[in-house]
């Protein structure tokens, strides 16, 4: 990373306008410069959180079909390479990148074909992603970070789109509002896709039971250690006012192919759990609804130590309204 090339400027008029929810209205890429910048920054902790989400894929005993990747909404291209660096490229026949920016396009292309010169990178195509604008042969679709960002309509074209995939990774920021629209895209579709992730069953989501309104489907991901001793970093939080232990996000992963075998009462925690003295109180979803599950330090003692640090599994089997196992990795 080139910290040297950075456009500080650019990188607090991109911030400005992600806070104001302009970024939607217009093209905010100017040039190759900005996606640079942007990417060095901005991009990386999306990338960090996509790093999450592969890592729990492959936890479950998720692997991609082979075929073609769309990154759709591109970007400078984190999402695809972060796809790419996880999977291998060699897990794919071609990576395609689209965005309504030429130039974003142009860069994401640029950038994966640097990063793995054996593989087939195509932008585009930018009209509207019909039957007969993507490909008919299966693809794995990644969505990222464009609930902000599209109008109503916009999302429409998007969703005409989804169905055509054989797979769906979709990561959105965490806050309250995205999640519960990401939930709204999961219910219109776990009647034509397998539900993945992060839930643990297909079942409607417990959070649209009456009650749960205060509720919302928030992970958190971990950025890498050396940061929080990079000065560099730290100019970049003190510029955006970005907390960066902090890398909240909502995802959904769609297959159309079976979903791995999980253990029965399978369940996953969302967002942070709340630690007492004896006790940790975990909101936990699965196939019966969401609540929250005791987990004993008595009867977990290890398990305890692990949510105080921040380390707790996520993915469980629930012992009633206790916590019990962490989740025994599928067979291969």
């Amino acid at each position: 990373m080139n910290w040297d090339a950075i456009d500080w400027t650019v990188l607090g008029r991109l911030r400005t306008d992600f806070l104001s929810g302009s970024a939607g209205r217009r093209d905010y890429w100017q040039s190759e410069s900005d996606l640079a910048s942007y990417d060095a920054t901005f991009a990386q902790r999306i990338g960090w959180k996509w790093d999450y989400v592969l890592a729990e894929l492959t936890r479950r005993g998720w692997v991609p079909p082979v075929g073609e990747l769309l990154d759709w909404g591109c970007g400078s291209g984190i999402a695809g390479r972060a796809f790419l660096d996880h999977f291998g490229d060699q897990s794919v026949t071609a990576l395609r990148v689209w965005d309504r920016s030429p130039l974003a396009m142009q860069f994401a292309a640029k950038r994966a074909r640097e990063k793995y010169p054996g593989l087939e990178v195509r932008p585009g195509p930018r009209e509207d992603h019909s039957a007969h604008g993507v490909t008919r042969t299966a693809f794995t679709l990644l969505i990222s970070h464009v609930l902000t960002e599209l109008t109503p309509e916009q999302i429409e074209v998007l969703m005409a789109l989804v169905p055509q995939a054989q797979c769906v990774l979709w990561v959105e920021p965490g806050t309250h509002t995205v999640s519960r629209r990401l939930i709204a895209i999961r219910e219109r579709l776990r009647e034509r896709f397998n539900v993945i992730a992060p839930c643990t069953h297909s079942a409607p989501c417990g959070m649209l039971v009456p009650g749960n309104d205060r509720h919302w489907c928030h992970h958190f991901a971990s950025p890498p250690r050396e940061i929080f001793t990079a000065g560099n970093w730290s100019r970049f939080a003190r510029l955006t006012g970005i907390d960066l232990r902090d890398l909240p996000l909502s995802f959904l992963v769609l297959d159309q192919r079976p979903a791995p075998l999980l253990p029965a009462g399978a369940g996953r925690v969302i967002g942070h759990p709340r630690i007492y003295k004896a006790h940790a109180l975990l909101l936990g979803c699965d196939a019966t609804g969401v609540r929250e599950r005791k987990l004993s330090q008595r009867k977990l003692p290890q398990e305890f130590r692990a949510l105080k640090k921040s380390a707790g599994e996520v993915l469980r089997v629930w012992a009633g309204d206790e916590v019990g196992a962490t989740m025994p990795l599928p067979k291969q």
